[in-house]
């Protein structure tokens, strides 16, 4: 029973995130480099700090914490994180929701699951570290199918339908950003992981389980803030858009300002999620460790459903939509396999 709410709480929190994108198409007049910034500062600053603070102890600090060990290297990963969630951004520009996210975090998936685990001095030939490769193997089958349906989908859509499914639609350029993104993004599971002194000092000073893993991915985040903030002024600076944050009309600001606020709510749901699901699946060492996989599989799934809402996949025919939906099928039952 503990095994389902862990997963039902991760696939909520895989929701939000799969949504987070859905606000930003609500935001008029800022270029690219201004809402990303805004948004970006309630992703991995405000709203972080807000889930870290569950995880003091009375009379603690998260400095405290944060000095049990590894913070240093968890924001560094951060960094590296930065770079992938900064492409990140990008593929959804140039792919669209539904084939950006799968190829991003399909990638993502492999390594930040499998390269915690070799660290770790796991065997992947035998036991449970065979379970654990074959399921990211079963998920990165199903990634290939639904990246299939995506060079369907380009084949048989005219220059006009891709430009009006994803305006900014460039199959090649977006693929390589994705492929980036993907690779650079596992460092965030490598941070997670880099962090686990800090959640154990936490348990020891009686925080909940639940909570004990969020001031890790403060750390985290706040790495990757420093990225995206440093790349989003450089373009501002080269683009000349700082007039974004001012010269908007009031309520056209007060607009933006609150669907940045809501896509950075939504994104942060996904690790504030994953920390508070791994907690009920302590039991099932193999489900632990497969646990980024998990989120990331859920991450592609609803992020295709919201693509096929939005109608990116409108004039694609019966094939690719037939490949796209087996796809997501084999990508459920990745999740599933560990458990079997």
């Amino acid at each position: 029973m503990n095994i389902l709410i862990g997963l039902i709480i991760i696939a909520i929190g895989s929701f939000g995130q799969s949504s987070s994108y859905v606000p930003i198409k609500k935001i008029k007049d800022w270029s690219w480099e201004s809402f990303w910034l805004v948004q970006g500062i309630f992703a991995w600053l405000v709203f972080p700090f807000a889930g870290s603070l569950l995880a003091v102890p009375a009379g603690g600090s998260l400095f405290e914490l944060w000095q049990a060990g590894g913070a240093l290297e968890s924001a560094g990963y951060g960094m590296l994180w930065g770079v992938g969630g900064l492409t990140f951004g990008l593929s959804m520009r140039y792919l669209g929701i539904a084939l950006g996210q799968s190829l991003a975090l399909g990638t993502c998936s492999a390594f930040g699951t499998l390269i915690p685990a070799l660290l770790k001095g796991e065997h992947l030939l035998k036991g449970d570290g065979l379970i654990l490769l074959t399921g990211v193997s079963i998920a990165l089958a199903g990634i290939a199918v639904i990246g299939y349906a995506g060079s369907l989908r380009s084949k048989n859509m005219s220059e006009e339908e891709k430009k009006k499914a994803v305006k900014d639609f460039a199959l090649k350029k977006g693929l390589l950003i994705a492929l980036l993104s993907g690779v650079m993004s596992a460092c965030f599971a490598l941070g997670l992981d880099s962090g686990k002194a800090i959640k154990e000092a936490a348990l020891e000073k009686g925080v909940d389980a639940l909570f004990a893993g969020l001031p890790v991915v403060l750390l985290v985040t706040l790495g990757g803030f420093i990225t995206n903030a440093a790349y989003c002024l450089y373009q501002n600076i080269k683009n000349r858009t700082f007039n974004d944050y001012v010269s908007s009309s009031g309520q056209k600001w007060v607009n933006n300002l609150l669907f940045c606020t809501l896509a950075g709510l939504l994104w942060y749901s996904q690790f504030f999620g994953l920390e508070m699901g791994k907690s009920f699946l302590q039991s099932s060492p193999v489900l632990l460790a497969f646990s980024w996989c998990i989120l990331m599989s859920l991450d592609i799934l609803f992020s295709n459903v919201w693509g096929i809402l939005l109608k990116e996949w409108k004039g694609s025919g019966k094939l690719t939509v037939t490949v796209l939906i087996f796809g997501l099928a084999v990508l459920v039952f990745s999740i599933v396999f560990p458990q079997l």
